[in-house]
């Protein structure tokens, strides 16, 4: 007699909608009014570990409409441009799932090369995007104060990656 084999099936709801709203919370209170030492909490873009992780996780067409979503509210929430956040992120999705192929199985230090590459891209078409509507480059300082945070996020999509990429044995 054969024994079933137990076979995790992860849907839609553990990969993709818990993490969105984990993101949305940790930007709500990472925007409160804190000082610490003179200094306020960093305001790094947390959708961009959703960005690059889901995309190696299992290619999907739900993930670019609440990347889409989520950049919006990045965009209503600090009183940017509409369409400056969901442009970035859906950029840094098209180039990872572009690199799937490669980048499935890779080492944690290929994948962070990848995911600093891919902020790195996504922040400087922000810094573009925002310097040519204002007629007015945006500060570089503010710009690196942004960008250290969201690299420091790498282990989040890291740990995403390693938790749900074998999580669904129909997707090997």
């Amino acid at each position: 007699m054969r024994r079933p084999v137990a076979v995790r099936v992860v849907g839609p709801v553990q990969w993709i909608f818990i993490p969105a709203l984990i993101t949305v919370a940790a930007t709500i209170l990472l925007a409160t009014p804190v000082e610490l030492f003179g200094l306020h909490l960093p305001e790094p873009v947390i959708p961009m570990v959703l960005a690059f992780a889901w995309p190696l996780i299992r290619p999907s067409i739900v993930a670019p409409l609440i990347l889409t979503a989520l950049g919006l509210f990045l965009d209503v929430f600090w009183y940017g441009p509409l369409g400056l956040w969901p442009l970035a992120l859906l950029g840094i999705y098209a180039v990872v799932l572009g690199s799937r192929s490669f980048l499935i199985g890779q080492e944690t230090a290929v994948l962070f090369v990848w995911y600093a590459a891919c902020c790195a891209l996504a922040f400087l078409l922000a810094w573009a995007v925002t310097g040519f509507l204002a007629a007015n480059p945006p500060s570089i300082l503010a710009l690196i104060g942004q960008v250290v945070p969201t690299l420091l996020l790498f282990p989040f999509a890291d740990r995403m990656v390693e938790r749900f990429e074998d999580g669904d044995v129909r997707f090997r």
